[in-house]
């Protein structure tokens, strides 16, 4: 049984781009995945450094705000991460 699966990009800006080394990659995840399944993926690929400022991030899905990290990401959406910014 062949599992389908979606690639998706995945933009890291600020303090998130620094953690994870990079400011854009792309990432194969299996259909259906939601936010939480990208957020698994990027720990999982990055490590506690990142891990750690995505506790403090909020998410953009194809430029939306993600309220629910349940909602399903598309093949061919992008996951933006976005940590708290400062100043004015």
């Amino acid at each position: 049984m062949t599992t389908s699966t979606a690639t998706v990009t995945i933009r890291y800006f600020a303090a998130a781009r620094a953690a994870a080394g990079v400011e854009v990659e792309p990432m194969e995840l299996p259909d259906g995945a939601t936010v939480d399944d990208v957020l698994d993926a990027v720990r999982t690929r990055h490590g506690s450094e990142l891990s750690r400022v995505l506790g403090r991030c909020s998410f953009l899905l194809d430029e939306v705000a993600v309220r629910d990290r349940a909602t399903v990401v598309p093949a061919g959406a992008t996951v933006d991460v976005l940590p708290p910014f400062a100043g004015g």
